[in-house]
């Protein structure tokens, strides 16, 4: 349910304003979960609806008004209740004098199916009619009043009408009965909301302050309070989490926004804003906070599999749902999975959709990002309207949104797979293998263009009209709930990346995307709307924001990040200095090896598989030695256990189990006698987000550079930098694979007692262009070669000791 904030201008009684829709689609929504019922967006029916509507009104003649606004106001002790919405449709009747003596209140909804079977209204739709009816009745104090629904195929344009006439007392009682029932859920609204402004009011941060930790919640504040973007760079130790989360809550309770969405990728950053939330809750913040789950993560069934023959939480689930909110948000602050998972199995409830649901009660959601920015999944309820102002940004491990974003807002099309669709759609739908025909045919008219290893397209706009077509009649069949048999999934899956690249396609342009077209593995031919610099579509959204923090410890050079994150110039960037002492840390850089593929062989590998064992038996401990690829480290690995040494050996392997990864991290809790060494991959899974302290780790040893691969997008990305005035290689390869360098690099070092050894090992280190990206605090690092590295080493850990 959507309620605007509660206005509390100077003097005035506070306000709550709800919308008819939601008023009646919240409390009347009953039945069950049924996701075989079609899969196109609601928001998007009532869209394609629209022109229906329009089409009706002008129809109805000159005493028909089309779009009325009508509003409504109940006086309780403490609030004003305002209830607001918009009649498709007005028709009054007036006697000579003018006054209206009867009224007629039409209510229009377009469906994707044959309205001519249907014997009654839908609830939710006759009781929006009658609300408005009852506000019509209401201010021109009529005795009776006429509800009519009007249902139209959107299809064939076919109606049906459904009349009835209702006394005043009739349409009072039914409105004061919907309006009793909704009176709890108003009186929490304004009820919590005045506990969470007092007790704001002297909240105070919940440690002593760091060095330099005032100011950076200061900073925080002061961007929320200008409505503006902060860049900041905070390394580990700086409590940027609790820093950023304090200032924000402090915001809320001065009433500069309704909402704070914690982002994240990350599970280990998302249970450290939990935790921020809660050490808040304990002592005396009254908000209540959310972590949102996957769904996949959420389902309580073998497999998520959404309709009532096979979910017991799906079957009658709206008829319970309200009840199950109604005893979460009263009884609990901070939200987790697994307290949605009791709520949910005691009501019996889908556990996904009741989280959802309870966020919209919630001032605090932590999430991943996709829930705020991917166009395909983000949350509609708080952002479909486009309102701006009403919510504060704070995203976590911001260096990962620049990949994210590329990721949200390109898509794919597959030759090969529109054959497959083709192949599934004969026995169902000639209209459909015709329209995918036609698409074929471009397809194939572009394939024969792709001569080379990457063909770029100035537009494809033949091709979009094509695909739009297929994706109508696509719909049009799911809200029929036509099948195509087993390979309904297959035809899904092929709809939505349909829908995205349409979509995406009729948003790009030049500035920042590139249409190309190429072969896979498989020969596939592809044609990519390949994002490039996606600062435009992620500011759309922070528009909506009142003010958005994009944090990490890795966002250097801060230009490239503020270029990509968004395209405002009016921003603010800070850098916090690290709080730990870097005598406790060795940083070397060695300049007699590299990882570039032209010097790749055995003599290479033994140089790095020297320098590994050297640090390794500098002292006994857990070491982590960080790779650009499996290949890589496969090679360095098979060098290094052949030297025979006594140590414990761990690698990592591809597509890990959450098992595998728990099994993996929790060898570095043994207590051993001799060291460990695991093997792992720079910008993977455990070369960010996880925290080795208390002498768990003492060494990272990076091995390269961490420059992507050379590809086709790599080479598209280049240029297009390149083309815009900036350096393309630094764009392309430099800042992605340093910034990889530096977060496996600050594996080490995570508290004031953490003690050890950082190699970075590749003579470009030595380049000014590469040490340009080092955190301030690296400004020690010297220079080694396998000759000399073991008595820098030594010393440091005699020294140490």
């Amino acid at each position: 349910m959507k309620v605007s904030r509660l206005v509390t201008p100077e003097g005035e009684k506070a306000q709550i304003n709800i919308s008819v829709r939601n008023l009646v689609e919240f409390l009347l929504r009953e039945g069950d979960i049924d996701d075989r019922r079609g899969s196109v967006d609601p928001f998007e029916a009532m869209q394609a609806g629209s022109r229906i509507h329009r089409k009706i009104q002008s129809s109805m003649g000159p005493f028909y008004s089309a779009e009325v606004p009508l509003k409504f106001q109940i006086e309780y002790d403490d609030y004003t209740l305002g209830i607001e919405g918009r009649a498709d449709g007005l028709v009054l009747d007036r006697d000579e004098d003018g006054t209206v003596v009867a009224a007629t209140v039409d209510e229009i909804k377009g469906m994707y199916m044959d309205v001519m079977t249907f014997e009654k209204p839908v609830l939710v739709h006759e009781a929006q009619a009658k609300c408005y009816a009852y506000i019509v009745a209401n201010e021109y104090q009529l005795e009776t009043v006429e509800v009519q629904m009007t249902y139209v195929s959107l299809e064939t344009e076919e109606v049906k009408y459904f009349n009835q006439i209702y006394t005043y007392e009739e349409i009072e009682e039914w409105f004061l009965t919907i309006i009793g029932i909704f009176k709890k859920w108003s009186d929490f609204q304004y009820y919590h909301k005045q506990e969470l402004l007092e007790s704001a009011k002297d909240l105070q941060f919940p440690f002593e302050y760091r060095d330099g930790q005032r100011k950076l919640v200061g900073d925080v504040y002061r961007s929320i309070f200008r409505q503006k973007i902060l860049f900041m760079q905070a390394p580990t130790g700086t409590g940027k989490t609790i820093a950023n989360v304090y200032p924000a809550v402090m915001a809320l309770g001065q009433n500069l926004a309704e909402r704070v969405f914690y982002l994240t990728a990350k599970t280990a950053t998302a249970i450290a804003a939990k935790d921020a939330y809660s050490l808040l809750t304990k002592n005396g913040y009254e908000g209540k906070t959310i972590m949102l789950t996957a769904k996949e993560k959420m389902c309580m069934c073998d497999e998520a599999d959404c309709n009532p023959d096979n979910c017991p939480y799906a079957r009658g689930h709206f008829d319970r749902i309200n009840d199950a909110i109604y005893e979460v948000i009263t009884k609990e602050n901070v939200i987790t999975r697994d307290v949605i998972l009791g709520y949910a199995e005691e009501y019996v409830v889908c556990p996904f959709e009741l989280a959802l649901d309870v966020s919209t009660w919630c001032e605090g959601i932590i999430c991943d990002y996709n829930y705020v920015f991917d166009p395909n999944v983000y949350l509609k309820r708080f952002f479909a309207d486009g309102k701006n102002g009403e919510h504060i940004f704070l995203i976590d491990e911001a260096h990962n949104m620049v990949d994210r974003a590329r990721e949200m807002y390109s898509e794919t099309l597959i030759k090969e797979e529109i054959l497959s669709i083709k192949r599934y759609a004969k026995p169902v739908s000639k209209k459909l293998v015709n329209a995918l025909d036609k698409c074929n045919r471009i397809m194939l008219e572009y394939k024969r263009e792709c001569e080379k290893d990457i063909t770029v397209f100035d537009d494809i706009d033949m091709l979009l009209t094509s695909c739009e077509n297929v994706q109508m009649i696509l719909e049009q069949l799911f809200k029929k709930e036509i099948k195509f048999g087993i390979y309904q999934d297959e035809v899904l899956d092929f709809y939505f990346r349909l829908r995205n690249f349409t979509a995406l396609a009729y948003q790009q342009d030049k500035a920042h995307y590139r249409i190309y077209a190429d072969f896979d593995e498989d020969k596939n031919f592809n044609l990519h709307l390949y994002c490039i610099d996606p600062s435009a579509q992620l500011q759309d959204r922070l528009r909506m924001a009142r003010a958005t923090v994009y944090f990490s410890a890795t966002l250097l050079p801060i230009d490239y990040y503020k270029n990509l994150l968004c395209n405002e110039k009016d921003v603010y960037a800070i850098y916090v200095d690290s709080v730990f002492d870097p005598k406790n840390r060795l940083l070397l850089l060695g300049t007699d090896v590299t990882s570039k593929y032209t010097r790749r062989g055995d003599e290479e590998y033994l140089k790095y598989a020297n320098y590994i064992r050297t640090i390794v038996n500098g002292k006994q401990g857990n070491y982590m030695v960080f790779g650009p690829s499996y290949k890589f480290l496969e090679d360095i690995y098979t060098r290094y256990e052949g030297f025979g040494d006594d140590v414990d050996i761990i690698i990592q392997q591809q597509n890990m189990t959450e098992a595998e990864r728990e099994e993996f991290l929790g060898e570095f809790d043994k207590v051993r006698t001799k060291s460990m060494v695991a093997f792992c991959t720079l910008g993977g899974i455990f070369s960010e987000g996880i925290d080795l302290v208390g002498g768990k780790l003492i060494g990272s040893i990076i091995l390269g550079a961490g420059l992507p691969q050379v590809g086709n997008e790599r080479k598209l990305m280049n240029d297009f930098f390149d083309e815009s005035g900036k350096n393309g290689f630094e764009y392309a390869y430099l800042y992605p694979g340093m910034n990889k360098v530096i977060q496996a690099a600050g594996r080490l070092i995570r508290t004031k007692d953490d003690v050890g050894v950082i190699a970075l090992l590749d003579d470009r280190f030595r380049l000014s262009s590469y040490r340009k990206t080092f955190p301030r605090e690296w400004k020690d690092a010297e220079f080694t070669t396998i000759d000399d590295i073991s008595l820098k080493v030594t010393n440091f850990w005699r020294k140490m000791t």
